[in-house]
Parts: structure tokens; sequence; C-alpha cells
């Protein structure tokens, strides 16, 4: 097949298409670099069934030949990111999955919309099933990434109604793995590069509010898993094993042998106090559930992280 991978040069993205290619597809990322990084696919190069286009998906793309499958991962996914780049958050959910929509629509190909247990916001249900609507804040600093991800889910519901396009929507909890970036805020690059570096790990709040660790290689099968099924409706993948952010903490402290201290912030506006998934449905449908461990997936993290430089600063 030919597979459409936005946001390619991503983080989940540039593992989603050495996940293709290794099946023997032909594989055109595209990103414009907002956040991807295109050394995160530099090694794909090489191989003649991968191609790499810059281009920015809130622009009508125009592909030659067939295409199969699109795979609509373009979205800055960390608070750091969405929080710098609101507006071209919303836009890429928007304008950007209608121009894929479109593209898919025009092609007859499959169409997979990454979206994000943000949908669930701060949940009052849990764990958190696909038929939970959510506990949003429509206007908070996050809705920017909330509610452009609703919006999507919306619109990619309403093309597959009205025009039959086989769509798919994956709400992906929290993953980590190799080729996070250093500075994006999220838990898991931070407290690493933090204890590898000596420097005090920051926790925000009191630690007490909890996640649940998906590794990128359980999540991208979920994925692939998914795309090649019938459902039409939301699917949760990740980790259902849930443990406290000081929790996580210990387990980074312990597997780096680093003593550095914990530092507390107060808790952002609107961050989720819990947060688990309900694999009940990926299991019975896709025959799906997280194979890696939480020590083993960080091992490979942090041995990733390890050849990583410090950001510099820019004056």
């Amino acid at each position: 097949m030919r597979i459409i991978v936005t946001g390619g040069a991503g983080f989940v993205g540039s593992h989603l298409c050495e996940r293709w290619l290794d099946d023997g597809h032909d594989v055109l990322a595209v990103d414009n670099y907002a956040t991807g990084r295109a050394e995160n696919v530099e090694h794909l190069l090489a191989n003649p069934r991968f191609e790499l286009l810059a281009h920015n998906v809130t622009e009508p793309l125009e592909i030659a030949g067939d295409v199969d499958f699109i795979f609509h991962m373009a979205c800055p996914a960390s608070p750091v990111d969405y929080l710098a780049l609101p507006i071209e958050t919303m836009m890429v959910c928007s304008a950007g999955t209608k121009n894929m929509l479109d593209l898919a629509r025009a092609k007859n190909a499959g169409f997979l919309l990454a979206s994000t247990s943000e949908c669930y916001g701060d949940p009052l249900e849990h764990p958190q099933k696909e038929t939970y609507w959510g506990h949003v804040n429509p206007i908070g600093p996050r809705s920017v990434y909330d509610e452009a991800k609703r919006f999507a889910e919306a619109l990619t519901m309403a093309y597959h109604r009205e025009f039959g396009v086989a769509t798919h929507i994956v709400r992906i909890f929290n993953t980590y793995g190799p080729r996070m970036k250093l500075n994006d805020g999220r838990v898991a690059p931070n407290f690493i590069d933090q204890a590898l570096r000596g420097r005090p790990i920051t926790v925000y709040g009191d630690g007490s509010q909890t996640r649940s660790f998906c590794y990128v290689s359980d999540l991208v099968d979920g994925l692939t898993r998914l795309a090649l099924s019938d459902e039409r409706e939301p699917v949760n993948i990740g980790n259902p094993t849930e443990l406290t952010i000081l929790q996580f903490a210990e387990t980074i402290q312990k597997l780096i042998g680093s003593d550095c201290p914990v530092a507390r912030k107060p808790l952002p506006a609107d961050d989720p106090k819990q947060r688990k998934p309900d694999i009940t449905k990926a299991r019975r449908l896709l025959g799906w559930e997280p194979k890696v461990g939480l020590e083993e997936g960080l091992r490979e993290t942090i041995e990733y992280f390890r050849g990583v430089p410090e950001p510099t600063a820019v004056s």
C-alpha cells in the first residue's frame, strides 16, 4: 500500500513511518517541522519506499498517483507546544483535518485521526471509556488542544456519515519513548532530563495526580491494528497501569541511580487529576493490549536521552 503520515517527522509519526516501511509498504511523511524534526526520519531516507515532504497540511495537499491510507498525526501534542502555538494547533485540527479528509475522499483512501485522551478533559469518570463525553473547559488555556481535537473527531465522523469515507479515530493516552523532544514539557522527557543532569525533578501540585504511560511501540501497534479494522468510532489506545506522578518520578530516579530532590510547582490550569484508559474495546475489537512494561520502556527511553545534548538557550 501507499501510506501518508502527516506529522511524519514527529515523535509518534516517525515510529509509525518506520513500522509501515518495515511491513513492506510505501510511506510519504508530510511535516512542516513546527514541532517535528527531520532527524527523526533521517535513517529512513535511504529507503527507496520512503518520501519526506515539507508541507503545512492547513494548506490543501495535491498528491499524484494512488493513496491507500492516511494517518493524520500532525498537531502540536505537548502543553508547551500547543500553548505556544494556539492558533496553529486549532488550524491543523480544523483546516488540516478537512484537507486530509478531502484527500482521503478523492483517493478513496482510509483515514485515521490521531485524537487524544484530552478529549475527556479533567474526567469525572474513571477509568475513561469511549462512551464518556468528557469534562472540558471550552475556553481555558488547554482548550486550544482539547476542543480542537473534539472538533476534529466530529468532522471525521461527519465525513464518514456524509461521504462514506472509511475513517478511524484513536484517542491516544500518555505515550513515551525515543525521539521525544527534551524541552517539550511532557513528564517523561522532563523527569529523565532532570535526573540525568542531577537537577531537581519538577513535580506540579502534590504529585498525587495519576497518569498511565504507554511505550511508543505498543501505541504504534494499536494504531496499525485500528487502521486495518472496520471500527469507525473512537478507540482508546493506552496503558491502563496507573501510577501517581510522584511514583513515576521515583521510578526514573531508581533506574538512573539519581538522588536529585523533587521541586514542587503550582498545578497548571485545568490539569487532569486522573488519567487512565479503559481499553476493553481495544482488547475486544483489535486483540490489542500493551506488552512493554514501564521499567523496560523507560530503560530504552533513558538510553536514548543519554545521547541527546542539552538544548541551547536562545538569547
